[in-house]
């Protein structure tokens, strides 16, 4: 049985490259140029890599329009399109762990999100996602869902 660290680095890789391929699929508004799964297979051996990432794509686009509903109902003065689209892609990717993943605490999602706002966006960005998600954890708990 491998520790719980590894699981979590995986998760965290998972998360990146999921990061990385919805943000192409938002800027090309869906017509990526290739699937998830060869994108994944370029990127990745490691298989619980690969099918975390996987959950976590398809995941955030069969319940896009309600996590874009849950964004502005709680992103106050902040559309959508006014959002770093980085931004979007890492609310987009943590609400989806707040709503629908069940197995991983509301706070560890909003670290994760909080971590890759800092590595792939502005000085400013880690701020903007934990106040977002904060809200959408207080205004959508686990066990409502």
């Amino acid at each position: 049985m491998k520790p719980a660290s590894s699981l979590y680095r995986n998760r965290s890789k998972a998360r990146e490259l999921a990061l990385e391929y919805l943000y192409q699929w938002d800027l090309l508004d869906g017509a990526v140029c290739q699937s998830e799964q060869d994108f994944l297979n370029e990127k990745t051996e490691n298989k619980n890599i690969k099918s975390f990432a996987l959950f976590l794509i398809e995941g955030v686009i069969e319940h896009k329009p309600k996590i874009h509903e849950i964004i502005s109902s709680v992103a106050k003065n902040w559309s959508l399109n006014r959002m770093i689209v980085i931004d979007r892609v890492i609310l987009c990717l943590s609400i989806f762990e707040l709503l629908y993943v069940d197995d991983i605490p509301p706070r560890v999602s909003i670290n994760e999100a909080i971590e890759l706002a800092k590595k792939y966006s502005t000085v400013k960005s880690f701020a903007f996602v934990n106040g977002i998600l904060d809200q959408v954890a207080k205004k959508y708990p686990k066990s409502e869902k």
